[in-house]
């Protein structure tokens, strides 16, 4: 079993101008799957806000959800802050979700950063905010989790 943290990065959530549609999703598909949400917060798009959310989550997680941010407006920040902590980037994460969305909302889809991250010994990914492609991160974080888990924690393969 995985450990998971889910941050949210909306201001329109925040603010509560847009009910929040993920946190149920998440904490669903990971009780199905077995996996344990251990942490869970609700933010701004502000550096320090997610920087501060990122740093408590992967101190207590082994796969770190980041969702919202990832777009090319000046409030999407998610990936960037995210990528001040990262000691490498998996590129794979972002490729396979920009490919799944791509048959869902088109080309718009080639216009998202999600991107995953490897900071201590968690995964962060990032993705857009959206339900479908939140519902296309679990898709590929949950099958992964455990390896990831191991991997991070230099335990060998089997």
């Amino acid at each position: 079993m995985a450990r998971f943290s889910l941050i949210i990065t909306s201001d329109r959530v925040y603010s509560g101008e847009k009910k929040d549609e993920i946190t149920p999703m998440v904490e669903k598909a990971l009780k199905e799957a077995g996996h344990e949400l251990i942490f869970k917060t609700l933010v701004r798009n502000e550096e320090k806000e997610i920087l501060g959310a990122i740093k408590k989550a992967t101190e207590v997680s082994d796969i770190v959800l980041v969702t919202g941010g990832t777009g090319i407006s000046p409030r999407d920040i998610s990936v960037d802050v995210a990528k001040l902590l990262a000691k490498d980037t998996l590129p794979g994460f972002g490729e396979f979700h920009r490919s799944r969305s791509l048959s869902e909302i088109g080309y718009k889809a080639l216009l998202s950063r999600a991107t995953a991250f490897v900071v201590g010994k968690s995964i962060v990914a990032v993705s857009p905010g959206s339900p479908s492609a939140v519902k296309i991160a679990l898709e590929i974080l949950i099958p992964i989790a455990d390896h990831a888990r191991d991997q991070l924690n230099g335990v060998p393969h089997s």
